[in-house]
């Protein structure tokens, strides 16, 4: 460049003067502004922070930074940043609209009221409708709650408090009011996880801990549970719940290994007096009292309370409805009440639940116990039992089909006469299948006898005749014997 050249600079005198901190902030803030609406608000809080940097008693800055806070769901920051800014200009309608918004979120009612009041009178009513219907909605969500939570109905609550959550979204309180009632309800992975998201914000929230130890209380561990409960009562002495929820898991864990004890020494009507007082003290703990009615179903079981056993092991198994060990003792129970259609369901579900050789086993051993039940009992029929020998069934047989043959009932009524062909019928079916070894075998392994000669294929008279080894038609009632027999019957 020549010497001779002149350089014009494109200035103005604002360029030149140093710009004021009040300057600087409200290019800050049109900064902020811009990011704001193209929704990019980590870089919009940037810029607010650096105008109220520049200049701390601007109230719009507060206000802005707090509308950015609300839309990073940050209620709690918001709200302070609203709270600085009507205190800085007591006739900020905006912030005192936006103070409303944020107790809403938090779950202030009471503060959401009063400055939606505040609004109103500066603004007019109009400037807060949204939100103290809001308020009026919340208001009531809040009572039905309550008059549930003293009704014991956990599952409204529940419901209650996550409508509350739509409108108050990092309402602590509504939080820990739902996961209580979850725990109540045996569902504690959810609880715990909402417990251990607000102790991830404040480590030293009694309401956080206290619903992990009743988590824990719940899911019987005690010494766990135990030690949750005793931080609540170092933080808050005087909290009434966590005294007497601690108070009531010492007692049911007392009791507990009470009955146990007594078990172990045999002592089984001692051990179940223990359980069943044990099952008295929290009916809220499913964990435990599914454990406990399994105990008393298995002190029952000694006693040869069978009844009450499978009655005990039903009670467990709703509360726990994949107990294995209540479901494997009911389905035995079922076995010797006779109840084979019961039993073959469990252990249909217990195979389910553990596809073991065992349990196949089990399986297939009840289906037989219940195939054999359906079917016709022979050695019933016959009058003997199932050790009987041969010579025992051609007795039984020869007894039961002279009393029952039809001619000596010809002049009975037609009712009686059928009820006696009947009769005359099974006892030939009973002594065609138990006279035959192979036959005999299958049936008392519970097999069908499927070779074309079932029971139900004999024909009574036939088996009469063979029997008795005659080949007249008739026998006679009057004399005892067929025509021409050197031996007569009597009957009693």
């Amino acid at each position: 460049m020549a010497e001779s050249e002149v350089v014009e600079l494109d200035l103005t005198i604002d360029d030149l003067v140093p710009k004021s901190p009040e300057r600087l902030a409200e290019e800050k803030k049109e900064s902020g502004n811009h990011l704001y609406k193209f929704k990019n608000y980590k870089g919009a809080l940037a810029m607010y922070d650096e105008a109220i940097r520049l200049c701390p008693d601007n109230a719009a800055y507060y206000g802005n930074r707090s509308a950015c806070y609300m839309m990073l769901g940050m209620y709690k920051k918001a709200l302070e940043d609203a709270q600085k800014a009507v205190a800085l200009d007591e006739a900020f309608t905006k912030g005192y609209i936006r103070v409303t918004k944020c107790c809403i979120a938090l779950g202030d009612l009471s503060g959401g009221e009063q400055a939606a009041q505040r609004a109103s009178e500066l603004g007019g009513p109009d400037c807060v409708t949204s939100e103290r219907r809001a308020l009026e909605s919340l208001r009531r969500l809040h009572e039905d709650a309550q008059r549930a939570l003293d009704a014991g109905d956990h599952r409204r609550v529940v419901f209650c408090m996550d409508r509350c959550l739509d409108y108050s979204p990092s309402c602590t309180k509504a939080k820990l009011i739902k996961a209580e009632c979850l725990a109540m309800l045996g569902r504690c992975q959810e609880a715990q996880e909402i417990a251990n998201d607000c102790l991830r914000s404040d480590s030293f929230d009694t309401e956080a801990i206290f619903v992990r130890g009743l988590c824990l209380y719940f899911e019987d561990k005690d010494e766990q549970a135990f030690k949750h409960f005793q931080q609540v009562l170092r933080l808050a002495p005087d909290d009434k719940k966590a005294r007497e929820i601690y108070k009531k898991a010492k007692l049911l864990k007392q009791k507990k290994e009470e009955g146990n004890e007594a078990f172990k020494m045999g002592r089984w009507q001692q051990a179940l007096t223990l359980y069943n007082e044990a099952l008295t003290i929290d009916k809220n703990n499913r964990t435990v009292n599914a454990k406990l009615y399994f105990n008393k179903a298995t002190v029952c079981a000694k006693l040869n309370q069978i009844k009450e056993a499978a009655e005990a092991c039903t009670a467990a198994l709703e509360l726990d409805e994949n107990y294995v060990k209540a479901l494997l003792r009911r389905a035995k129970c079922y076995t010797e009440l006779g109840m084979f259609e019961e039993a073959v369901k469990d252990y249909e579900k217990l195979y389910k639940i553990d596809k073991s050789k065992e349990n196949k086993q089990l399986l297939h051993e009840a289906k037989t116990a219940l195939k054999k039940s359906k079917r016709k009992d022979y050695y019933k029929i016959l009058g003997v039992e199932k050790t009987a020998s041969e010579d025992d069934i051609k007795k039984a047989y020869r007894k039961r089909a002279l009393v029952h043959h039809p001619d000596r009932h010809a002049d009975a009524s037609d009712n009686e006469r059928r009820e006696q062909e009947r009769r005359f019928k099974e006892v030939g079916e009973a002594y065609g299948v138990l006279s035959d070894p192979k036959k005999r075998a299958r049936y008392d392994h519970g097999q069908d006898l499927d070779d074309g000669c079932s029971g139900a294929d004999i024909d009574p008279n036939v088996v009469f005749q063979t029997f008795f080894n005659r080949n007249q038609n008739h026998f006679d009632f009057q004399t005892g014997g067929f025509p021409g027999s050197t031996f007569n019957f009597q009957f009693g």
